[in-house]
């Protein structure tokens, strides 16, 4: 590959860490094109799943600061750059990974720490934020014990269920009082970032792409 050829892709990958909430390193050996697609999709609007070419995408890692990833950048490699909440991508990788386990989490990058497969595993297993908020109303319905113990659960849910209470207090100081026509805000589609796809129904192109 061309020298100005390569040092663009290092560009892309470079902007592709910096404007992702999480990134996460997979093996897809052996799965087809339209396994991969499917999994593409289900992590979501504005993410995406791309092989990459692990020199290329080491040089990329030292220069946002991820040089800890350098050791899971062998064999064939694609990454999943998360735009949305990091939690339900990873419950998606996670469930896909089960049911087609050719693919392997490697680790990954989550609000710029780098973090081992097993804590991927862990981010997935964090609670959908309708069931915090729940489990919070009926903790401070309780007694302070039962609130204190909430707030041991792991770092990760303890996060979550901030990012949950912050989000919903706007929204209820922003309610208009009884008797108030408000019209509804327009929303917008959020644009779904098409994932670079293997050429041939096995992805035979991997060995190739990791060597380079």
């Amino acid at each position: 590959m061309p020298t100005q050829a390569k040092a663009a892709v290092i560009d892309e990958i470079t902007e592709r860490f910096q404007n992702s909430s999480a990134a996460v390193l997979t093996e897809y050996r052996g799965l087809t094109v339209a396994q991969l697609t499917q999994l593409r999709r289900s992590l979501g609007a504005g993410s995406s799943y791309a092989v990459v070419k692990n020199t290329l995408t080491k040089r990329a890692a030292d220069e946002v600061g991820f040089s800890d990833l350098a050791p899971l950048l062998n064999g064939p490699t694609a990454i999943a750059f998360i735009e949305g909440d990091p939690v339900e991508a990873a419950k998606a990788i996670r469930d896909f990974a089960r049911a087609n386990p050719l693919l392997v989490v490697k680790g990954g990058v989550v609000d710029g720490r780098t973090v081992d497969a097993s804590e991927v595993t862990r981010l997935a297993d964090v609670e959908p934020r309708e069931v915090l908020l729940a489990k919070l109303a009926g903790a401070m319905k309780g007694n302070l014990t039962k609130a204190a113990g909430l707030f041991q659960a792991p770092l990760s849910q303890v996060a979550r269920l901030a990012a949950a209470l912050q989000e919903k207090k706007p929204a209820d100081d922003a309610a208009p009082a009884a008797g108030d026509e408000t019209p509804a805000a327009d929303t917008a589609a959020a644009d779904t970032t098409p994932a670079a796809e293997a050429t041939d129904d096995t992805a035979a192109a991997d060995t190739a792409a990791s060597d380079d």
